[in-house]
């Protein structure tokens, strides 16, 4: 139940600067892990964070090809056993070498947000059909459901704030981080918390990292920072 905040700007592009976005990442807290690095040489240069168990990324980015990439899961209407299903950690480390999902991939639910200095889209696979979801200009909230979905309540409370405080200006990293300490006031209980305690809801997942990201025709922009304790601000 991750969450990513994005912004696009349709003039930005044309000067050459790209999306910037704000992921937050929830997980097992026993399912190990490895911070930003270069994790594997198959794709030299790409850096992400590391699965150690499947080998994948949930977040991946290749600074020469200036594409990042970040998986989400979502609800889909399979029953795949473990046995059965191809890891969706594969999802963004074939994206950032140009290679999206297409047909009927044999994975459970996840939206795969692509980023570029050209924009952003969703690709979203619920077990029955892949859709896109271009990602617009402005600022943009997505977690386990659609594109800015106003069901989920997290979206619902905080993306007016994070548009009332676009992503402008070289400290914009800092501002949004600054309004994500701000919704640690909620309990990570709280459906509408960005940083979560998902037990409550039933699943064993926690926030346990967030990252930030500017991709532009320069390349990718990426910085790591993991929290203190899972689902702990500070």
């Amino acid at each position: 139940m991750c969450t990513v905040v994005i912004q696009v700007d349709a003039a930005e592009r044309a000067e050459g600067l790209g999306p910037r976005l704000l992921a937050v990442r929830d997980e097992d807290p026993q399912r190990e892990w490895d911070a930003l690095g270069e994790w594997w040489p198959d794709q030299p240069g790409v850096v992400g964070i590391r699965d150690r168990r499947a080998g994948g990324a949930w977040l991946a980015a290749d600074p020469a090809t200036r594409r990042l990439a970040v998986l989400l899961n979502r609800a889909d209407v399979l029953d795949l056993p473990d046995d059965q299903a191809v890891s969706r950690g594969t999802l963004a480390l074939a994206s950032v070498a140009g290679v999206s999902p297409s047909g009927s991939p044999r994975m459970n639910g996840f939206n795969l947000l692509e980023v570029s200095p050209a924009g952003a889209r969703v690709l979203s696979w619920d077990g029955a059909t892949l859709r896109e979801t271009p990602v617009p200009a402005g600022v943009h909230m997505i977690a386990h459901d659609d594109l800015d979905d106003p069901g989920t309540a997290r979206i619902a409370r905080w993306l007016p704030e994070f548009r009332a405080r676009p992503a402008d200006g070289d400290d914009w990293p800092e501002s949004w981080i600054r309004l994500l300490a701000e919704t640690t006031a909620l309990d990570p209980s709280d459906d509408r918390a960005i940083i979560r305690d998902n037990r409550p809801h039933g699943y064993p997942t926690q926030s346990l990292l967030y990252a930030t990201a500017a991709v532009d025709t320069a390349g990718v922009e990426l910085r790591d920072h993991t929290l203190p304790a899972p689902a702990h601000w500070g």
